[in-house]
């Protein structure tokens, strides 16, 4: 019989004296490339995935991922990363850089050529020589339509090339429980399976929605862009309900889009940008997710930092949601952790 120390038995009720002991669940484990702030790190340790590997090359990203996960080997620059250096992990997720592929850019956009999205390349070269069960990438909208489609032609074929069937989908942070208009595409590989990524990606029921409707000759239902929170005694702060798109690379600002989401204080006339702990809450990272060690930065930098690490991560509980199905999807189909 098995017991824990207070003398509880560990696992079912007994049966004759003896007790049966439930089966652990399988503890997978994930990689994580371009790993920002951790987006994908913690949704997938919510979801039961143990990390085993971080690679970002921004300074305060790493001082964050540093913070959050002691333990982990973080890589600095993947282009001097092997496939070898990396722990067998059953999952690689990875949002490689979005800026050359961004609507967001002011002119002409160098998609997959660029210095920054180009990147990828260097994220399929490991996964070519590793090739992992399943691959999951994130990217803005933009890359379906960067060099009219040629760019995300590239990153489905490559992949194709290397074993994967592949599959797609546009998500919106805002049906996730997060306070954001934030579309992205995710993009899901598994190797030698041509189910896999549909069972991932898309849900066999349908959801009964939550867009209000108008009633018969009545008024229009308010977009949730115009609908405002907070106090009603005119004193502030107001916030809107859903925030517009958090972007650390547009040309019109840095870190948030203040020009369109902020905080008002309607008796005052005034009105501020959102802070890194709002934008924080907007991106559904935990409060003071961001926040760095003391003595390890410049106070009057780790605003400045802050903004513009939060605009480029993955929002958790879109990474959650997706974790779970991916460790459904590895449990149903009788794999083993690596």
């Amino acid at each position: 019989m098995q017991k824990r120390a207070n003398g509880h038995t560990n696992g079912l009720p007994m049966q004759n004296g003896t007790t049966i002991v439930a089966a652990a669940a399988p503890r997978f484990r994930a990689a994580s490339l371009f790993s920002g702030i951790g987006g994908f790190d913690l949704g997938l340790e919510k979801a039961g995935f143990e990390i085993t590997f971080q690679c970002e090359i921004d300074k305060f990203c790493r001082t964050i991922l540093k913070h959050r996960w002691p333990k982990i080997t973080c890589h600095e620059n993947i282009k001097e990363l092997t496939a070898d250096a990396i722990p067998v992990s059953d999952v690689w997720a990875g949002g490689f850089p979005c800026q050359d592929v961004s609507l967001a850019r002011m002119g002409s956009r160098a998609g997959l050529k660029g210095k920054r999205s180009g990147l990828f390349h260097e994220f399929a070269r490991l996964i070519g020589e590793a090739r992992p069960r399943v691959v999951l990438l994130e990217n803005v909208a933009g890359l379906l339509s960067s060099h009219r489609g040629r760019d995300f032609a590239t990153v489905i074929g490559t992949l194709a090339e290397f074993g994967y069937s592949v599959g797609w989908r546009v998500l919106n942070s805002k049906n996730f429980g997060v306070p954001q208009s934030r579309q992205r595409v995710y993009i899901v590989g598994c190797h030698r399976d041509v189910h896999g990524p549909g069972q991932i990606l898309f849900e066999a029921e349908c959801g009964s929605g939550n867009v209000a409707k108008s009633k018969q000759h009545g008024e229009a239902a308010l977009s949730p862009f115009k609908t405002s929170i907070g106090e009603d005694d005119g004193d502030g702060p107001v916030y809107q309900s859903i925030a517009y798109c958090l972007y650390a690379c547009s040309a019109r600002h840095t870190g948030t889009d203040w020009s369109r989401t902020y905080v008002q204080y309607p008796k005052k006339g005034q009105v501020r940008r959102l802070t890194p702990k709002e934008c924080e809450g907007v991106m559904g990272f935990p409060s003071g997710w961001t926040i760095p060690p003391l003595g390890k930065l410049r106070e009057d930098d780790i605003d400045s930092l802050r903004y513009h690490a939060l605009g480029n991560a993955v929002t958790p509980p879109v990474a959650e949601w997706l974790a779970h199905r991916i460790r459904d999807y590895l449990i149903a189909s009788g794999e083993q952790p690596a």
